[in-house]
């Protein structure tokens, strides 16, 4: 090796390690191990000669000039950057497997040429310096690392180049984005002038990646020291990567984040990987080997919904009886062939229930099976679960019987219309001519029933709440639509009728349940009342009042009261094709019939709700907020010179709580903001403002006692 030498002197060039990166520099002066050196930009500095790199040299003849001391450093430089970048590391380190297990920078590059000049072996010495994944610098050789050692420092190289160049470009971009998202800059295109603000388009795509998993779970910790580097300098807020991609274009204006952090997927697209599955369902829910078997039940049930309504689950049909009435009810029954733990049960099992939103329903099962192949047509056979059940005078119900039928429905009736005909009745006049007048004898013995039921319950403690829910309607283009919130029509003895059966039939099967040792899922709320608090609640300060003390309902399959429902137990039933529960329920009473014995015990149930919990949890999360969404939206596009009628619901020394029935809305002020007689129970007129509604928030800004 020609140029190498083996002690520094001045007009020597070295190499030593700075900032993780190779430095070249001649000597000038060397001292007892002391140097000081002259490096490319003119600047001196001194350095112990124990960190010096293992290749030194060439010497050049001391006495020289600044600048010619320069352009020779430049002119090593030059030479060694170009060979160190052409060295073929990943043959070398292949030669080297089972060869040695560490060598000198010189040892590689006598493999590629004979006698190596001290420029190309500085350059093989820079090369193996960069290449962390192979080979390691230990002074004065290079460690050879084995081929799995090899392959996992190179994905963790590559995972660290990666985050490096995300964090290079993209804290720059996410500050970017931000200034579109909240100063209306616009975002600059694509290609073009300012295009090269843009991340290129593997980071663009890793960036977006790292956006959409935060936004789904901001507790997530993937990614995590990535996020704190990409939103270093951007405000702490819940919803900023929901925000920047909105602004980057990735996601519309008023975008559900909610269904990505209930692992929900939207529209009727997700169960194309189990067609084959649902095919199957759909002939056996007709075939004579499947549910066309069952007997044909000859009562002309009718149901009633909404006109929006397509997955329609229960039907019912009332008689008279010796000393009551009798109600049998018909429940869609997709649990008769259900593959419980199969794979379309698994994607089910994860939507753990239907979603109603004003921008389109979300179902529980496939729209084939939920909407059509099991859902009670009117004139259209079948598969139904029935309970019948007798009440008597007093409103007690006997024991029920349980069996599995084809049914055909009357009609599918609609609540408006049925409540239409119930008025006429109760005015004594003749009914209006609508779809539910032929029904009109059905409806007056369901209402009937209803009122018995109803006041068994209260007399039992029942706790009802008569709140009507206002409808959310969206007008005009999905990107910006106008909100409109408003009362829908008023059904009360129609909704009641619905609402009893439904309580009743679970109520019933759950005592069957009881008696029979099947474990079953419960709805319990298991907290002591007054008695007092028993009875139908409109006032909304007398509601508030109630619930506060009652506690969350939950879901368990120990058998326990439900204070609010005024039952010993209750086990929901009702609703298979829109409620995980109700399908497992259904399943289990179905197998009970089939063969006397549960299909799940007690512990197989427990070991399913800790699956189904969080699934309710996030489901229910998005049948929440997202309603209240659109209502806070309404609110901000009425502007803040409305004035909105309310009733104080709670009030104490800070705060004043006020209810505003209208639109199904509580909202919150300073007390200072209301008059001092303030109290619950008090008629006032709000004017709301700084709506967010992202971030959940509204104000009182002004506040008067109604007149």
């Amino acid at each position: 090796m020609s140029g190498c030498v083996r002690y520094p002197a001045s007009g020597c060039v070295v190499e030593y390690l700075e900032g993780n990166a190779v430095q070249i520099a001649l000597v000038t002066e060397e001292t007892g191990g002391r140097l000081r050196l002259l490096l490319p930009n003119r600047r001196e500095t001194r350095l112990n000669a124990a960190r010096l790199l293992p290749w030194l040299g060439p010497q050049h003849p001391g006495g020289l000039g600044r600048e010619e001391m320069v352009r020779l450093l430049e002119t090593h430089r030059e030479a060694r950057e170009k060979a160190a970048a052409a060295a073929p590391l990943e043959e070398a380190w292949e030669l080297a497997q089972g060869e040695v297990e560490s060598a000198p920078a010189q040892w590689f590059a006598e493999l590629f040429a004979d006698a190596p000049d001290v420029d190309a072996v500085a350059a093989w010495g820079r090369a193996l310096l960069g290449c962390k994944s192979h080979f390691r610098f230990q002074p004065p050789e290079f460690q050879v690392f084995s081929a799995e050692t090899a392959a996992r420092r190179a994905a963790e190289e590559k995972t660290r180049q990666e985050r490096e160049a995300l964090m290079a470009g993209g804290a720059a971009f996410f500050r970017l984005l931000w200034d579109v998202a909240c100063k209306k800059r616009a975002l600059p295109p694509e290609e073009g002038p300012g295009s090269e603000e843009r991340p290129s388009p593997e980071v663009a795509q890793r960036l977006e990646e790292v956006l959409r998993v935060r936004m789904a779970d901001p507790e997530t910790q993937e990614h995590d020291v990535l996020w704190r580097g990409l939103s270093k300098g951007l405000p702490d807020v819940p919803h900023l990567p929901l925000q920047l991609l909105m602004a980057w274009g990735k996601l519309p204006p008023h975008y559900n984040f909610w269904l990505d952090r209930a692992d929900y997927a939207p529209g009727d697209a997700w169960w194309e990987p189990f067609a084959g599955e649902i095919r199957a369902l759909t002939l056996a829910a007709a075939s004579p080997e499947g549910a066309g078997a069952l007997p044909l039940c000859p009562l002309p049930f009718v149901s009633i919904d909404s006109a929006s309504t397509r997955d329609v689950d229960d039907a019912f049909y009332v008689r008279q009886t010796e000393g009551g009435l009798e109600l049998t009810l018909a429940l869609a029954c997709p649990a008769l062939c259900w593959d419980f733990g199969g794979p379309l049960d698994r994607a089910v099992l994860r939507r753990g229930s239907s979603i109603y939103l004003p921008e389109g329903d979300c179902h529980m099962l496939p729209q084939c099976l939920g909407t059509e192949a099991y859902s009670l047509r009117a004139g259209e056979e079948r598969p139904a679960f029935c309970v019948r059940v007798r009440v008597d005078a007093a409103g007690g119900f006997a024991p029920c019987e349980i069996f599995t039928a084809r049914a055909r429905l009357a009609a599918n009736l609609r609540y408006d219309h049925c409540q239409a005909v119930l008025d006429a009745q109760a005015a004594g006049v003749a009914p209006p001519d609508n779809p539910a007048a032929p029904f009109a004898d059905q409806l007056a013995l369901g209402l009937d029933l209803a009122r018995r039921r109803q006041a068994a319950r209260i007399a039992d403690g029942a706790v009802v709440m008569d709140r009507p829910e206002p409808v959310i309607r969206l007008h005009g283009p999905a990107t910006d639509p106008q909100v409109e919130v408003a009362l829908d029509y008023h059904a009360p003895d129609a909704q009641l009728l619905v609402a009893e059966m439904m309580i009743l039939a679970s109520a019933a099967v759950a005592d069957l349940a009881q008696d029979a040792g099947l474990p079953m899922l419960h709805r319990t709320q298991d907290v002591a009342l007054p008695k007092e608090y028993a009875g139908v609640w409109t006032a909304p300060a007398e509601m508030t009042r109630v619930m506060r003390a009652l506690t969350p309902s939950a879901l368990e399959v120990q058998a326990r009261p439900h204070a609010a429902l005024g039952l010993p137990r209750y086990a929901p039933m009702t609703s298979p094709l829109r409620r995980y529960p109700d399908l497992v329920n259904e399943a289990q009473l179905v197998h009970f019939l089939r063969t006397g014995g549960p299909r799940w015990d007690a512990e197989a149930l427990t070991a399913l709700l800790q699956i189904l919990h969080p699934v309710l949890d996030a489901v229910g999360q998005v049948q929440r907020f997202r309603p209240r969404y659109w209502k806070l939206l309404y609110f901000r596009q009425q502007g803040d010179k409305v004035w909105w009628p309310g009733v104080i619901t709670e009030e104490n020394d800070v705060m004043v709580s006020v209810s505003l029935p209208e639109q199904g809305f509580f909202v919150r002020g300073r007390r200072r903001l209301f008059d001092e007689r303030a109290c619950p129970g008090m008629d006032v007129r709000l004017r709301l403002g700084k709506v967010q509604p992202l971030y959940n928030e509204i104000q009182i800004l002004e506040a008067v006692t109604a007149e």
